[in-house]
């Protein structure tokens, strides 16, 4: 069964590789072309992150970087790869080819300057996360104590994104700057996060942020971070799945994905280490689903999402 996979940290670890790594075959890769293809991966979605401890002046350029090897090393290399530039091009993609969107995990690297998030989107970023852990000068993350809301650079962001059908990616967020976030985004989602209710950790979402998001017409895609699943000790695949069958009690069984975090994520969940895996997951929610409720899961509601930003 196809999957869509709207996280993973692969340009970070290529740009931290220097050149040394290939996106082809890379043991060192979680999320490597060939592990993509075992595991049945149809669309792949690439985080651009830029950790908080880089001197601000450099940011944009360590973010072009990112760019770079994702233009040069897994497009380039692979003609296998196909950059899914617009939404419509999901459903281009032709039998062995796999999608790569190109994204932005929080949007430090641009500073205050907006033109630098469209010449972002220029080169393919079509989903925008405001934040990660940190603050910035367009929101607090998740982790930032204070836990303010949006700036007024950051619903300036928020409008760029609208006009633009650029997704507005609320995973690491403050819950302040999550409910600034949905009262004027248009395209709303969740790229790699869980349930609070069940695994309480700033990262993941509460059930009233989850109504809100599926009640937007928003997705939510789950996430393997060992943290963000259980408390303590090492999550099964059933463990993932509570958080989906959660969700799912919520109202969202249409609107539930999968973002693995790949590359992002030090400690896996068993018999899930990397995108080769991926097919477990399947085998294991089809014990609990239906098999057209699966299929939404790894694919069909992501592409179902898509319909609204397609007309």
């Amino acid at each position: 069964m196809h999957i869509i996979d709207t996280h993973c940290d692969v340009l970070l670890k290529l740009w931290e590789g220097k050149g040394t790594l290939r996106f082809s075959d890379s043991e060192k890769l979680d999320a490597n072309k060939s592990r993509l293809q075992a595991g049945k991966v149809k669309v792949q979605f690439f985080a651009i992150f830029v950790d908080p401890i880089i001197h601000s002046e450099q940011k944009f350029q360590v973010a072009l970087e990112q760019v770079d090897y994702f233009y040069k090393e897994v497009l380039g290399k692979n003609p296998e790869m196909k950059h899914i530039k617009n939404w419509s091009d999901f459903y281009n993609l032709e039998d062995g080819q796999i999608g790569a969107v190109l994204t932005l995990e929080g949007v430090d690297a641009i500073g205050n300057d907006l033109k630098r998030l469209n010449i972002l989107h220029q080169l393919g970023v079509i989903s925008v996360g405001l934040t990660w852990n940190n603050a910035n000068l367009a929101a607090d993350g998740a982790g930032e104590p204070r836990g303010a809301g949006l700036t007024l650079f950051g619903k300036e962001i928020v409008q760029f994104h609208n006009e633009n059908k650029i997704l507005t990616d609320v995973s690491h967020l403050s819950e302040k700057a999550f409910w600034d976030v949905m009262e004027i985004a248009e395209f709303p989602f969740a790229s790699h996060s869980n349930s609070r209710a069940l695994c309480d950790h700033p990262r993941n979402l509460y059930d009233d942020q989850t109504k809100a998001l599926f009640n937007k017409g928003g997705v939510i895609h789950v996430v393997y971070c060992t943290e963000f699943i259980i408390k303590e000790g090492r999550p099964k695949i059933s463990d993932v799945i509570k958080h989906i069958d959660h969700f799912c009690s919520l109202g969202g069984v249409k609107q539930i994905g999968l973002g693995s975090d790949f590359d992002g994520i030090s400690k896996f969940v068993v018999d899930l280490e990397d995108a080769s895996y991926y097919q477990n997951m399947i085998n294991e929610l089809l014990k609990h689903f239906k098999e057209e409720e699966v299929k939404g899961f790894a694919h069909q509601n992501f592409l179902n999402f898509l319909s609204g930003l397609n007309q």
